[in-house]
């Protein structure tokens, strides 16, 4: 991460490939390091590392992602540089994230993520079982992807963000074997974003309100109200999807009221996008196997 920051301490917007190699030109690998391989041989283990570091340190503020593929130090990052000239390791950053007077965030987690599989929490990777190293390393694959994912939808206009919810939700079956899902008029549709019918004839239907906004940008209760009411009439239930979160004003009065109006704020939903494969793809599958007992029976 160091010779990461240091390359990028010119304060020059680079795209990843281009200080892909300088980075490797400042951490001094030879010729052989720079071919190695993944085990796997899907990738070349430096430009490996180096994603990760990247995505890590962006994740907590060092650096930034101005456009797609594209990054530039902050002054969180000059900071780290300045106090870990020589190296520094994911935990002493994340120790520095706790501090309210450092300029470095917090670690963001998905929900996916448990603290027993936590790669950062346990230091001592041998008392893993592989199987446990396997999941811990798709977990924090699945952190990585889960921060941009938010990123992304946060950046785009509304109307990408309501078409990609309603293509949540259908792909969590919502829209049933034949039925069909839709973003209404970005104008006057009511306080209602999205349609998903779960039959042919339109008899079933879920209603969706969802609100692109920054991570600041708290949905109040106010807006519940103002969906509850878009729902009076035409329906019992709704959903209210954020790329945000939720006030606990908010949160109490969707328990409280007849209406019943499920909140998903924004680490749900790009857990719930990960976990049914919308906004992702997979890039790798890994075959985990075991013996057969009943081939030596």
């Amino acid at each position: 991460m160091i010779p990461t920051l240091q390359v990028l301490s010119d304060g020059v917007v680079r795209h990843w490939r281009e200080f892909q190699p300088l980075v490797a030109d400042q951490a001094a690998l030879t010729g052989e390091q720079r071919q190695e391989m993944l085990p796997s041989g899907s990738q070349v283990k430096y430009e490996n590392r180096i994603g990760w570091g990247v995505s890590f340190l962006t994740n907590v503020g060092a650096l930034t992602r101005p456009k797609r593929g594209h990054y530039a130090i902050t002054d969180a990052g000059r900071q780290l540089l300045t106090k870990f000239p020589n190296g520094v390791k994911e935990s002493d950053i994340r120790m520095l994230g706790k501090d309210p007077q450092s300029p470095i965030r917090v670690y963001q987690k998905s929900e996916r993520s448990t603290n027993a599989l936590d790669p950062i929490t346990v230091h001592d990777t041998e008392t893993m079982t592989p199987t446990e190293q396997v999941q811990s390393g798709v977990e924090r694959i699945h952190e990585e992807v889960a921060v941009e994912l938010l990123e992304r939808l946060q950046g785009k206009e509304p109307g990408f963000f309501e078409q990609a919810v309603v293509q949540l939700l259908l792909a969590m079956g919502y829209g049933g074997t034949t039925g069909s899902g839709s973003v209404t008029q970005l104008s006057n549709d009511g306080g209602i974003d999205g349609v998903i019918d779960q039959d042919v004839l339109g008899l079933s239907r879920v209603y969706i309100q969802a609100k692109r906004y920054a991570d600041s940008n708290v949905v109040g209760r106010p807006d519940i109200q103002a969906f509850v009411g878009a729902l009076s009439g035409k329906a019992d239930s709704g959903v209210f999807i954020t790329s945000s979160r939720f006030s606990d004003g908010a949160r109490v009065y969707a328990e409280g009221v007849p209406t019943r109006v499920i909140l998903i704020d924004g680490k749900r939903l790009t857990s719930l996008m990960i976990r049914y494969g919308v906004g992702v793809q997979v890039r790798e599958t890994y075959r985990v196997v075991e013996i057969d007992e009943d081939f030596f029976a």
